[in-house]
């Protein structure tokens, strides 16, 4: 497992240094380049028994958080320069792996005051969308209903956004890889034995994306909240107000780390500048039907795109 940092990699904007092979993310060479985050294996069981209290599962100060994950492994995250983990016995190499790119990623992103949404980016006319919500919503089977449009990916599951020299909000792509659920895939028309599942979740596949990948960093221009209702209608409408704040919140990855690690304003006023840039929707989807290839149409007529591709 260990690599001695022979291997680096560009995820999320930054340049990663690695002892664990990271397969899903692109690989540079980074003899003569300056590394953004070094990742590491070390021995954090005694540094977690001295910070861990009885059931807890996060530490968290700031620019500094540990985590474990039963039978998967330990992580330290700080300064936003550095991941240390340690495997825990029995443990699966790519379950590691999943959580140095999920959840260590996202808490760097944060450190680096990066606002990290949880959710999924799509590429549509040169500027990016986000599509958010709770686990289950739908994110990643709506992101995967508009590559099949011929629209690109940008991120999923963690979606970087900054900003510009001129203050504008932009979108980091992440790695080209989605996230899909069994009935997803029957869908869309794929065979699951050809991709990995995900840890203990034997109905959701790792889905790599290939060419549909967008590399550039584009302009955050809309974020869609995605929910689930019992109607049998689809209904999106328009965010406002005091609302937009709320629902930025609500969606930031690892949200419950803000205020812990002392970043409430720093939250507030990234927030503040985003909200003018992006129009925001909530959009409700049937649970009785899957209605990815409608809800896309609904997205589309809401932004003002009709049916134009990329």
């Amino acid at each position: 497992m260990r690599k001695n940092f022979k291997e680096g990699y560009h995820v999320f904007g930054l340049h990663v240094i690695s002892e664990m092979s990271l397969p899903e993310v692109p690989q540079i060479n980074l003899s003569n380049t300056y590394a953004d985050v070094t990742i590491r294996q070390v021995n954090l069981e005694d540094q977690w028994k001295k910070v861990s209290g009885k059931g807890k599962s996060f530490y968290i100060e700031e620019n500094l958080c540990m985590f474990k994950v039963t039978e998967v492994c330990v992580c330290l995250i700080r300064n936003g320069n550095e991941i240390l983990f340690t495997p825990l016995p029995g443990s699966v190499i790519s379950h590691v792996r999943l959580y140095i790119l999920g959840s260590c990623m996202g808490i760097i992103l944060m450190q680096r005051r990066i606002l990290p949404l949880h959710g999924s980016a799509i590429s549509i006319d040169g500027k990016a969308y986000a599509i958010v919500g709770d686990s289950g919503a739908g994110k990643s089977t709506l992101a995967s209903a508009f590559l099949k449009r011929g629209y690109k990916l940008l991120s999923d599951d963690v979606i970087p956004v900054s900003f510009s020299d001129e203050g504008v909000p932009m979108v980091t792509p992440a790695y080209p890889q989605q996230k899909l659920w069994q009935e997803s895939i029957d869908h869309f028309g794929l065979e699951s034995r050809e991709f990995e599942p995900i840890i203990d979740r034997e109905t959701k596949f790792k889905v790599p994306v290939g060419d549909q990948f967008e590399e550039r960093q584009l302009p955050l221009a809309g974020i869609i909240e995605l929910t689930k209702t019992d109607d049998e209608q689809v209904h999106i409408e328009p965010i406002q107000d005091l609302y937009r704040f709320s629902t930025l919140f609500k969606h930031t990855y690892r949200n419950f780390i803000i205020r812990r690690a002392g970043l409430m304003d720093w939250h507030f006023n990234t927030s503040t500048k985003i909200l003018p840039h992006v129009d925001m929707f909530h959009m409700r989807r049937p649970v009785s039907q899957f209605t990815a290839n409608e809800l896309v149409d609904k997205v589309l007529q809401a932004i003002g795109k009709e049916e134009s591709v990329v």
